[in-house]
């Protein structure tokens, strides 16, 4: 079985690490992080992503810009926002995620 690839991308360092390894933690799941919009976009077009999950502290144009974007290249993938809480809140979201996309 391929590993799912969820992108995470958020604009805080520490919590973007914790994140993808928590992501990687699950045997099943190959996380990547990404800390601007240039590094996810340019994520995003040459990996193909099952979820994507924006993290805080991403100001509101650019999230605009990276919904859009992600939407263009690929309308199937979910692209959820994740504001903290846990490991446990975390894999509850892209589990809700891959059944939303019927991986």
């Amino acid at each position: 079985m391929n590993k799912i690839n969820i992108l995470y991308t958020g604009r805080h360092p520490e919590i973007l690490e914790t994140v993808v390894r928590l992501i990687n933690q699950n045997e099943n799941w190959n996380g990547f992080g990404a800390s601007s919009n240039e590094e996810a976009i340019n994520l995003f077009t040459t990996i193909n992503f099952t979820i994507v999950l924006l993290g805080c502290g991403i100001p509101e144009d650019e999230e605009k810009q990276l919904r859009d974007t992600f939407a263009a290249i690929n309308p199937e993938c979910p692209v959820i926002q994740h504001y903290g809480g846990g490991s446990g809140l975390l894999s509850n979201e892209i589990y809700a995620a891959l059944a939303k996309a019927n991986v």
